[in-house]
Formats: C-alpha cells, sequence, structure tokens
C-alpha cells in the first residue's frame, strides 16, 4: 500500500499509479484540466490532495475513497498545511488593512474569454509604498505568481471556495515599472533568412494560462537553427521578459485588434 495525506500532491499520485489521472478527473468535472499535459505538469506538483478538493467543491475523503482501489492507503492522523496553524501565512497578509489592500477582480473579463493581463500589470505598475494587490479570480494563477516572484513580488494564495481564490502580491521596494518593448523590425528580413526552418502554432482559441505554456514549451523542443511563428489574439505581455531571460529575440507585428503574430529566435 502506498501511504498518502491531505498534503500529497498530485504528481506523486500520478508517478505512483498510471490510473491516478483517471481517478482523479472522475471526482469533479473541474479536473479535466489534467488532461492537458502542459496544465498537468505545471499544477500538480504545486497542488495538494487538500487544496485540489477545495478547487473541485469535494472532500479529501473523495481522494482517498476514489484511490484506495489503486493501492493508496490515507493518513488521517495528518492535518492538511492549509488548515493548520497561521504560521504559513506571511507577515503582509496578516497584516494588511482595507486601506493599503488595491482589489481586482479579473472574473468577468476571464469568463468574456479576455485576457486580464495587461490590466493586472497596470494596476501593479501603480501600486505605491506598501499597497497590497488582491487579485480576484476563479483560479489559482500559478504562472502569473511565478513571473511575479522573478521581479522579486512576494505572493500568497487563499482557495476560499472552487469558484474563488483570492491571491495577494506585495510589490518590492526597489521594483521600477514594468515596460514591455514592441519590435517589429527587419520581420521580412528574418522571415526571408530562416526560409523553410521555421515552425508554425496557432494559441488564438486556447483559454488562460495555455497559450504561454504552449509557446514555452514549443520553445523547448525548438531545434537548434529553428524560429517559431506564433498567431496569437493579443501581445503576450508577460511572455516577452520571459523569452528574454531565456536569451531569445522576438519581433511582433500587429494585425488588427484581436490578431497579432510574433516571431521568435535566439539571436
Amino acid at each position: 500500500m502506498i501511504s498518502i495525506n491531505a498534503n500529497t500532491k498530485i504528481a506523486y499520485l500520478l508517478k505512483q499509479h498510471p490510473d491516478a489521472l483517471e481517478a482523479i478527473i472522475s471526482i469533479s468535472p473541474k479536473f479535466n484540466k489534467l488532461k492537458n499535459p502542459l496544465l498537468r505538469k505545471l499544477m500538480a506538483g504545486r497542488t495538494s490532495i487538500s487544496m485540489a478538493s477545495k478547487i473541485g467543491g469535494c472532500t479529501v475523503n473523495d481522494f482517498f475513497e476514489k484511490l484506495k482501489p489503486l493501492g493508496f492507503q490515507a493518513d488521517l492522523t495528518i492535518v492538511a498545511e492549509e488548515d493548520a496553524e497561521e504560521k504559513s501565512i506571511p507577515d503582509f497578509v496578516k497584516n494588511r488593512t482595507q486601506e493599503n489592500t488595491v482589489d481586482l477582480d479579473v472574473r468577468d473579463l476571464i469568463e468574456e474569454g479576455k485576457d486580464p493581463l495587461s490590466l493586472i500589470l497596470e494596476k501593479t505598475n501603480t501600486l505605491k509604498g506598501n499597497q497590497i494587490l488582491r487579485l480576484i479570480n476563479s483560479f489559482d494563477p500559478i504562472p502569473l505568481i511565478q513571473l511575479f516572484e522573478k521581479k522579486g513580488y512576494q505572493s500568497y494564495s487563499e482557495i476560499i471556495d472552487e469558484n474563488l481564490v483570492h491571491t495577494y502580491f506585495l510589490k518590492p521596494q526597489d521594483s521600477k515599472e514594468t515596460k514591455v518593448e514592441v519590435k517589429s523590425d527587419n520581420w521580412e528580413e528574418l522571415m526571408e533568412k530562416y526560409g523553410d526552418k521555421i515552425k508554425t502554432i496557432d494559441v488564438r482559441n486556447l483559454e488562460m494560462p495555455l497559450p504561454m505554456l504552449t509557446i514555452l514549451d514549443e520553445l523547448d523542443k525548438l531545434a537548434n537553427g529553428y524560429a517559431l511563428y506564433v498567431y496569437h489574439k493579443r501581445i503576450p505581455v508577460f511572455l516577452l521578459p520571459e523569452l528574454q531571460e531565456r536569451n531569445f529575440d522576438y519581433r511582433i507585428k500587429e494585425i488588427s485588434d484581436n490578431e497579432v503574430n510574433l516571431f521568435i529566435f535566439k539571436p
């Protein structure tokens, strides 16, 4: 028997048994996203059974019952970390006040199929002093958290229920306003230079955060000497710093309000 508890990560379950994925998906329709390998790779390593139960609107015991036939044995003596004492909550969240908290609710934007990243970026750039951004969302924005942590932000996510997550961001004292450089020069020259060594992908119909994850995954697999051509709906403002960090260069061609082409290559 494989011992598990409320703090066991989903990634561990998937690694221990090939049928664990289907068992978890059968617990709640909200876990269907785990079928996507990119989202599974991103979320499974950070999400415990306890956290997943809140996201899926089920109980920890639902997980234990579904996984029991696969050889998993629940240790009921271990309490979920997020249900334990408050020490895991950072001081900036504990000590925050309504006066120094700036709320941004992006649920309606996401429901309308719009990307809230530009609005989030605008809000964080205007934070002053000890102000904290509370992002109100319907899911844990893990890619966003990772990107902001690279910029020195402190963050903390609180899962309220299956449809509500509050994520807090504290801006570093020495943070500078983030500006996006839209480079469009030499487009035709680059296209001619790479010729038939161009991989093309279309992320226009993908739900967040799949466009960015798909692009980064394709770049990880891109053959030497090749470039990546991307059909996108908008300028991916959080992707561009990540490209520079990975030593990629890019060019952007804005076709219309809802269509942008990206050309990504190694300089």
